[in-house]
């Protein structure tokens, strides 16, 4: 009686403990990442992009910069606490020469509670680990994009954008690469056909400003 009890203790905590893993946010997305890692490994030396869904939609993205090796480990509608989650699984094994994040729009658009202090706190702990793990990389974040749809947030995203941008300041070896701007009319409202129709994801438009702003922030050696 002892060992069948024994042994349904053993099966019910296999079952919690792949039930745990598998209810984790995006767990799938980051499986398909390690398993198409398994089998073929990045290079290292490369530049990687990581954070929320405007990288994980830049198909393009080796294309666009045919001078450099790519890594792009955009997932989902991830906020910063979800890269934060995965960054033993898609930041840190890599080896990269350069690290690019794009985060922060969902961290407010998951909850509107949150101040731009609150979701800049949040970059700095990513950067802290991040920075613990490769002391010399270069680290860069590329600024909250005006997004239509999040237009009652924007003055949130410019808020943490400008905090993120003074934290960067004070750290070596690091970029603040501003889109926002760009991404505007002449009368500050954001260009309306850069967008897809969801008016939150870019077209091939809106990559391609991301492109030309970019480029010369890539680390070449």
């Amino acid at each position: 009686m002892s060992k069948l009890f024994s042994r349904a203790v053993i099966v019910l905590l296999f079952a919690f403990a792949f039930t745990d893993a598998s209810a984790q946010p995006f767990a799938n997305e980051i499986a398909a990442f390690k398993k198409q890692d398994s089998i073929s490994f990045p290079p290292a030396k490369a530049i990687l992009f990581v954070g929320s869904s405007s990288f994980r939609m830049w198909k393009d993205v080796q294309a666009d910069f045919p001078g450099y090796t790519i890594i792009n480990r955009g997932f989902g509608g991830s906020a910063f606490p979800d890269v934060i989650r995965y960054t033993n699984d898609i930041i840190l094994p890599y080896k990269p020469k350069q690290i690019l994040i794009y985060c922060g729009e969902n961290d407010f658009a998951g909850n509107d509670t949150l101040s731009p202090a609150q979701v800049a706190q949040r970059f700095i702990e990513l950067f802290t680990i991040i920075r613990n793990g490769y002391k010399k990389v270069p680290i860069a974040y590329v600024s909250m994009k005006p997004s239509p749809s999040r237009k009652h947030l924007l003055v949130k995203f410019e808020a943490a954008n400008e905090m993120i941008k003074d934290y960067l300041a004070t750290k070596k070896r690091t970029a603040y690469i501003d889109v926002y701007h760009a991404m505007l009319q002449q009368d500050g409202t954001p260009m309306p056909d850069i967008f897809l129709d969801d008016k939150l994801h870019m077209n091939a438009k809106g990559y391609a400003i991301w492109q030309k702003i970019i480029e010369p922030y890539l680390r070449k050696n």
